[in-house]
Order: C-alpha cells, then sequence, then structure tokens
C-alpha cells in the first residue's frame, strides 16, 4: 500500500517590491537609499543619459558619458551598467545607468525588467526611469520591474539572500499628469501581483497543487477579490455531463474539479459578458499514451492556462473592468492507471457530441470541450477567449515568445492583438484552415479529438478546429500559449519556468471593453 503523503503548502514568492512614487526628481541623490538608476537612450552616435542624469553626476563627481564609453554601453533595451558611488553625507552605494532603447513602452518594460534583476541584492532603489514619461510608459516599466524582480518559490525551503524590498519611482510630472502616472503605477502593480500569483501557481510541484488544491486556492483567491465561486467535484461533473473532465481524470487518485469565479461590476447598467476558461491540468503525464521522461520534466506548467485566467480573476476588480467576467477553470491531471482513458473510447461531452479519443496525450482539448459547451449553453457570454498550454505545434512554428492566436470574430481577434502588443505578450494570427476539417471525422462518434491521419500536420490548426465545435456562434477566441508559457531561461520580462503568460494581454483587453468603474 502507497504511504500517504504529508500535505504540503503552496510555495509562494518573495513579496513584490513596493513601488511608491515621489514628486521631486531633486530627492534622487538624497534618498536614503543604497541604489540609484538612471536611464540612457540608446542614440545614433552615442548612449545620451537622461533624467536624473546631471543630478547624479554633480552630486558624485562624475563624467557619466566617460563611464558608457569605458563600459562599451549602448543604451540598448535592457542594458544596465553599474558604476560605484560614495559621498560620506549619502546612503547610495551604486549608480545603475539603464538603457531604455528609443524610449517606447516595450523597450521601458525590458528595461524594467532587467533594472530589477540587477538591483535583485539591493534592498532598496530610487530611479527616474520614467520621470517624463506618459501613463502606458510608466505602465510597462512598472509592469517590467515588478515581472523582473520575481522570483521562483522554493518549495519547502526558506528564501535566501537580499531582495529588493522598496522601488522609488521619482516623476517631474505635477497635477493631471501626475495624478495619471500615479493611477497607471496603481494598474501596474495590481497586474504584476495578478502576474505573480499565476506564475506561483504554475511554477509550484504538481504534488503541491493538484486538481482539489487548484480549486481552493481559486476559491481563496475569489474571497479576497469579492468574486462568486462555485466548484464542481466529480459527483457533480457525472451529475451533470462533464464526460470529458472525467474521462482526462479517471486515471489519477486526485479527481478532477470544475471552477466556475463570477465577476460583476459595480453598475446597474446591462454590461456585456465574457467567459475566459483556462486549461487546468495540473500533471500530464501523457496518459495510456504515455510521454517520454524528459517530455514530463516541465509537465507540471500544463495548467499555465487556469494559473493565468486565475491571476486575471484575482485582479478585475482592482481594475474597476466594467464587463462581467466568468472565469471557467477546467481542471484535471493525466495520469495512466487501470481506470484511465484510453485511445478507442467515445466519450460524451457536456453539450453532447461525441469524441473518438485516439490519443490520451490531446487530453487538454477534452477538457476544454466541456468547458466550452457549458459556457455556451448556460453562460450566455457575449465573448469567449479560452487559453491553454495545448499543442508542441504552436510552439514550433511561433516558438517561445509568440501564442497563436485563433478566432471566429474579426473585432475579438483585433482587440486581443492590440491588447498582446500593450501588454507585452505577443500574439500572431493563425487561420481556421476548413479543409483540415474533415480530418476530425469519425467512423464512430460525431468527432474524432486528433487528426486519424497523422500525417495531416497542422496540429494546433486541428486543435483550434476542434474546439470551435463546442462554441455554437459565440464570438470566440483560442490562445495556443505551449510555447511562451514557459521559459528555459530569464530573459527581460520572463522569468526561467511558468511564465504567466495571458495575465497582462487578458486584463489589457478587458480594461479596454470600457472605461474603469470610478469609485468614490
Amino acid at each position: 500500500m502507497a504511504r500517504p503523503r504529508t500535505p504540503r503548502a503552496l510555495a509562494r514568492a518573495d513579496a513584490l517590491p513596493v513601488v511608491s512614487v515621489v514628486a521631486e526628481r531633486s530627492a534622487l541623490v538624497d534618498s536614503a537609499v543604497v541604489a540609484l538608476a538612471v536611464p540612457v537612450r540608446q542614440g545614433a552616435e552615442a548612449p545620451a543619459p537622461g533624467a536624473g542624469a546631471s543630478e547624479v553626476a554633480d552630486a558624485f563627481g562624475l563624467e557619466l558619458a566617460d563611464e558608457l564609453a569605458h563600459q562599451k554601453a549602448t543604451g540598448a533595451p535592457g542594458e544596465v551598467v553599474e558604476v560605484p558611488v560614495s559621498d560620506e553625507g549619502r546612503a547610495a552605494e551604486s549608480l545603475l545607468l539603464v538603457g531604455t532603447g528609443d524610449g517606447s513602452p516595450s523597450d521601458l518594460r525590458r528595461a524594467g525588467a532587467q533594472l530589477a534583476r540587477r538591483a535583485g541584492s539591493k534592498p532598496a532603489l530610487a530611479t527616474t526611469l520614467v520621470a517624463d514619461e506618459d501613463p502606458e510608459s510608466v505602465r510597462a516599466a512598472v509592469e517590467g520591474l515588478l515581472a523582473g524582480a520575481y522570483r521562483v518559490p522554493r518549495s519547502g525551503l526558506t528564501a535566501s539572500g537580499e531582495r529588493l524590498r522598496d522601488v522609488r519611482l521619482l516623476l517631474a510630472a505635477s497635477g493631471p499628469r501626475r495624478a495619471a502616472a500615479e493611477a497607471a503605477v496603481a494598474r501596474a502593480v495590481a497586474t504584476g501581483r495578478a502576474l505573480a500569483l499565476a506564475r506561483d501557481l504554475i511554477n509550484s510541484p504538481a504534488d503541491v497543487v493538484g486538481p482539489v488544491e487548484l480549486a481552493e486556492e481559486a476559491q481563496r483567491v475569489g474571497a479576497a477579490a469579492g468574486l462568486e465561486v462555485h466548484v464542481r467535484d466529480e459527483a457533480a461533473l457525472a451529475a451533470e455531463g462533464f464526460g470529458g473532465l472525467l474521462a482526462v481524470g479517471s486515471g489519477s487518485r486526485r479527481p478532477p474539479r470544475l471552477v466556475e469565479m463570477r465577476y460583476e461590476p459595480e453598475t446597474e447598467r446591462r454590461v456585456p459578458h465574457v467567459v475566459l476558461v483556462g486549461k487546468g491540468i495540473c500533471f500530464d503525464s501523457g496518459g495510456l499514451s504515455l510521454k517520454p521522461r524528459d517530455a514530463m520534466v516541465s509537465m507540471k506548467t500544463d495548467m499555465a492556462g487556469a494559473g493565468a485566467v486565475l491571476g486575471v480573476m484575482s485582479a478585475v476588480r482592482e481594475l474597476g473592468v466594467r464587463v462581467r467576467v466568468t472565469g471557467l477553470l477546467a481542471i484535471a491531471e493525466n495520469l495512466p492507471d487501470g481506470a484511465a482513458y484510453r485511445p478507442g473510447d467515445v466519450v460524451r461531452h457536456y453539450d453532447g457530441t461525441t469524441v473518438e479519443v485516439l490519443n490520451t496525450d490531446a487530453e487538454g482539448r477534452m477538457v476544454l470541450a466541456d468547458a466550452l459547451g457549458y459556457a455556451d449553453a448556460q453562460l450566455a457570454p457575449d465573448a469567449v477567449v479560452d487559453i491553454a498550454t495545448l499543442t508542441g505545434a504552436a510552439s514550433l512554428g511561433l516558438g517561445k515568445r509568440h501564442g497563436a492566436l485563433y478566432a471566429t470574430d474579426e473585432r475579438l481577434a483585433e482587440a486581443l492583438l492590440a491588447a498582446s502588443e500593450r501588454g507585452g505578450e505577443r500574439l500572431w494570427r493563425m487561420p481556421l484552415v476548413e479543409d483540415y476539417r474533415s480530418a476530425l471525422d469519425s467512423p464512430v462518434a460525431d468527432l474524432a479529438h486528433v487528426p486519424r491521419d497523422p500525417h495531416v500536420g497542422g496540429g494546433s490548426i486541428t486543435a483550434a478546429l476542434f474546439l470551435r465545435e463546442f462554441t455554437g456562434t459565440r464570438a470566440w477566441a483560442h490562445l495556443d500559449v505551449a510555447g511562451p508559457a514557459r521559459a528555459d531561461a530569464d530573459d527581460a520580462d520572463v522569468n526561467k519556468g511558468g511564465t504567466g503568460f495571458g495575465v497582462r494581454l487578458l486584463l489589457r483587453w478587458l480594461e479596454g471593453l470600457g472605461a474603469p468603474v470610478r469609485r468614490g
């Protein structure tokens, strides 16, 4: 008999640094912090130090142009040059010269992330990185700072070493411009916390975050965010006909769950209703169609879609999103067992569609099909967006920095693409090729869930075509994020491990659907 495991708590990353706004740029050199940072713009002939540079140079007797030339700095986005400084009357010990490229929001996001990494062992930092920038640029830079400051939680271990705890942004703006900048900082902080939550969940071991634990975390998050949360256990799933979730979860001793999180904005008007659906496979062994060992190592991150949706739902009220939002987390664990579903099985989904199973390692579309069918039949949404680490084919085609976007509605697709640019999580529109639909025909069921002919190709496309069958006539988009949901190394605002891809772009999209709800 297997020994019972001792439950472990979800490992959480160290708290993100507190970001505060200081109105006077002259306070930079007098800040009681050990690290100062000023921006350096990339120039045609030489890098150009920006806001606060002259004050720092005068205070510490520096020739910044010489320092940049000596270290062969260019001002490229994310480039950080450290210069030791000392003055008996001041606390500062180092000056960080941060490359901001052309000063675009994307370059500032990268600059913020790299600055946070370089300042990671320093408890406090004062910077003029966005002293003269517009609110969109301020938000991007602070999002980058918080993303770069994130550290993967050490499960069961105490955090090691010093970390960045305090970031002071020095702004030159006053009046309405300062208020707009402060609002941008607040939005960036809310987004940063949502991203960190998603990353914590995705990076946690599967023995800590299984279907039950993920559902419990959703309940905790929902209570804190003022959301209604309903969890369907295996008995409810069976009673209501969620055959896909039950089939995928049948090989695990930890039963599946469907979590429904509901957000209602503070308005009496009729507002659009959006449903977000996240794939939550807490561990994917492939089931009876077993993965090779090396392919299993990262499969604790196969719930990245559900993690992203949970992160988004944690922030919608704080960001004042004006549309109704329902988050559906389709959660299961895909393991081999005597009770596991098999190739050749025919599964009946929530909407009554029967599906022939040809590969148990294509389990994500099975759980999503149930959730999408439920959303279409019961929730009457104006738009549905699902997000999933669905196919290796998407990452083969688009690599690690772009997600694949499929959509049945042009306005929805355009809005998501625009949000992906603003949020720094890029999507690439992919076609729903109708000629490939016949590859999903089955002689024994309404559909096969993968093409019977392995040489058809277009694996990400056929997966999207399968999911489309469960969306009715709704405006629907599918985000296949198998590539960008995981990273092999730190790179700008992306951290090694689970990245939380989708949190920022989905929040930007939701914010853009209506003006924020005003408070007070």
